[in-house]
């Protein structure tokens, strides 16, 4: 076996291997796309094989024959030129020319008869020629619009009608130059050779070298991806993320995201093929996707889409990569890539397409996470710069405050001795009764303070629990008996009498504020297995279940409270948990919605029930 003929046998096995790959996609996918391709790489098989076989079976090869096999090589500058238009727009007048020549060719051919005249011979591979190498520069100035594969695979295509049109314009030599026709025919198969090659590589690349040629702009996508999350917004963020996953698809993307309370995904950069809202459940490629969880190319946007085609075409979209963005259960979004031909994405770009999905969600994940540490930092820096105020002006306050409150019990006792100022007693009593209040109020501040300090300041000596609760709840009373009381046991133990006052005296006033006035307010100490216990019972508003892992948290109000009902600035419960805590014991709220909350204290006590 000669070179010339090992050549030319590797030229008829790629052929034949290149129809045989895109003819199992067509038949997988049966689009225009695959459908032309199989058809382009069908005439080239038929006819590097037709010779071989016919010789084989001893086929006799006539007139009509050669006639039949020139007209399908003539046909082919025309496949050449239906494969570019499923690539790229293409201009009316070169289809109409190309068209025109093919009719002209098949004139000329069954008007001469073969074998052809110089003349007719010269025009048929000057057709052929002027074809494939407008296809070549098409396709190159394509790749040079193009990023990522898309590049890649244009160039291979590119190169390959070049390489064709070149292969049949030394073809043409022989006729020129019939002497130098054995160079003249080695060299076409080696040219022919090429072009298969670049062929392979562009229109059924191995797997293996389509992520080779991914890596470079996934590697970029990447190294970026880690500084993303620091971007100034998530706007800018998603941009970037677009923009690189683009540049691996040499494509358009657009990533939406899924907001809970509308149950749609925003997409604020569709390209002009999505409305800013996707509702969930809909027909549109992303709400399917987004419903499946699972990464689908649609050859045809409007096809898969007939209700959103207008859209579709007017923007420029023929093929769409889709792929969910989630992070373990938790559903993101999407990201969409758009292409305006069909062969720039293949199904093997889903592994792509969803790895750079998952990507976007560690990234969003990761802004997530830094905005809800910022938005805690400032929360904390916002309380800590709320409690460094009012603990400074707690301060401040305290000693006008004792000024002006014992002034005021003194002018309520002088009023009430003497009868000309009767008619003032009232108002002064107010005055007293809101000093007081106010007094209260800064003690309350300056204990919060001390117990963040951990300086909350507790005098344990033993005392009866009970008699402190039978007196807190005295006070309340007033003439009213809407408090009721069961603690008759001795309920000794060591504790700090004013802060145990204090304890029961802020959980009772807080089931006499948050329940109505014919509701009662149950108030029991009792001692179990050692230890005393107090619980309060109100049949008020109750706390949200939202609520109550931070019902003793400084400065937090329940969600259903009204301010302009209810006065207070919640340091009370943060202040009882601070006094429980310090005398070990342990307290806790069990509460429902509309039926009222039930807090439980308990305190360690001395065990004999007598006090030293």
């Amino acid at each position: 076996m000669t070179a010339l003929q090992l050549i030319q046998g590797l030229n008829n096995a790629l052929f034949v291997l290149i129809f045989g790959l895109v003819a199992v996609v067509a038949y997988r996918r049966r689009t225009r796309v695959t459908l032309d391709t199989a058809l382009f790489f069908g005439a080239l098989a038929f006819l590097v094989v037709e010779g071989p076989i016919a010789q084989l079976i001893g086929f006799p090869g006539g007139g009509v024959t050669t006639a039949i096999i020139a007209l399908l090589v003539m046909a082919l500058p025309y496949l050449m030129l239906r494969l570019l238009t499923d690539f790229t727009s293409v201009p009316l007048l070169v289809r109409s020319l190309t068209l025109g020549g093919l009719i002209a060719a098949a004139i000329v051919i069954v008007t001469t008869g073969t074998p052809l005249d110089p003349v007719a011979a010269l025009f048929l591979i000057g057709y052929f020629v002027a074809v494939a190498l407008y296809t070549a520069l098409a396709f190159i100035r394509l790749s040079a619009r193009s990023s990522g594969v898309t590049r890649r695979r244009t160039q291979a295509v590119a190169a390959g009608m070049g390489l064709f049109g070149l292969a049949i314009l030394v073809a043409g030599g022989s006729i020129v130059a019939p002497a130098a026709s054995g160079f003249v025919s080695g060299a076409t198969q080696v040219l022919a050779l090429a072009a298969a090659g670049s062929w392979l590589l562009g229109f059924a690349p191995p797997g293996r070298l389509r992520r080779y040629w991914q890596e470079p702009e996934l590697r970029a996508f990447l190294e970026r991806a880690s500084t993303l999350p620091r971007l100034p917004t998530t706007d800018a963020i998603l941009r970037e993320l677009e923009r690189g996953a683009g540049d691996s698809f040499g494509a358009r993307a657009a990533i939406g995201l899924y907001d809970p309370n509308a149950r749609a995904l925003r997409f604020d950069n569709g390209h002009g093929a999505l409305p800013p809202s996707v509702p969930e459940g809909s027909r549109f490629l992303a709400a399917r996707v987004f419903a499946a969880q699972e990464a689908q190319f649609f050859p045809d946007a409007a096809r898969a889409h007939p209700e959103q085609a207008r859209a579709y075409r007017a923007a420029g979209v023929g093929a769409v990569l889709v792929a969910p963005i989630s992070a373990g259960e938790r559903r993101i979004g999407i990201l969409e890539a758009f292409a305006e031909q069909q062969p720039v994405f293949s199904s093997d770009d889903l592994a792509l397409a969803q790895l750079l999905a998952d990507q976007a969600a560690v990234v969003l994940e990761s802004r997530a996470l830094i905005d809800e540490a910022a938005r805690v930092k400032a929360q904390e820096e916002a309380a800590k710069l709320k409690e460094d105020f009012l603990s400074a002006a707690a301060h401040d306050l305290k000693t006008p405050l004792t000024t002006l409150l014992g002034q005021a019990q003194i002018l309520e006792v002088r009023f009430g001795r003497d009868q000309t100022l009767a008619q003032h007693q009232p108002a002064v009593a107010r005055v007293a009764r809101e000093a007081r209040r106010l007094s209260t109020l800064v003690d309350d501040l300056l204990d919060a303070s001390r117990i963040e300090e951990g300086k909350l300041e507790v005098r344990r000596e033993p005392a009866d629990v009970a008699v402190v609760v039978r007196q807190v709840v005295e006070r309340h009373r007033a003439g009213k008996q809407r408090i009721v009381l069961d603690a008759h046991d001795r309920l000794t133990g060591s504790v700090d009498r004013r802060r145990i006052d204090q304890l029961v005296d802020n959980l009772v006033e807080n089931g006499l504020k948050y329940s109505a006035d014919d509701t009662p307010v149950e108030v029991r100490a009792w001692r179990d297995d050692g230890e005393i216990h107090i619980s309060v019972r109100d049949h008020g508003i109750g706390f949200p279940m939202t609520d109550l892992p931070h019902v003793f948290d400084r400065f937090h109000r329940a969600a259903n409270v009204d301010a302009r009902r209810y006065a207070g600035i919640g340091l009370g419960l943060y202040i009882c948990r601070g006094i429980v805590a310090q005398h070990a014991g342990r307290i806790w709220v069990e509460s429902t919605v509309g039926a009222g909350s039930t807090f439980h204290v308990t305190l360690p006590g001395a065990g004999d029930g007598k006090l030293n």
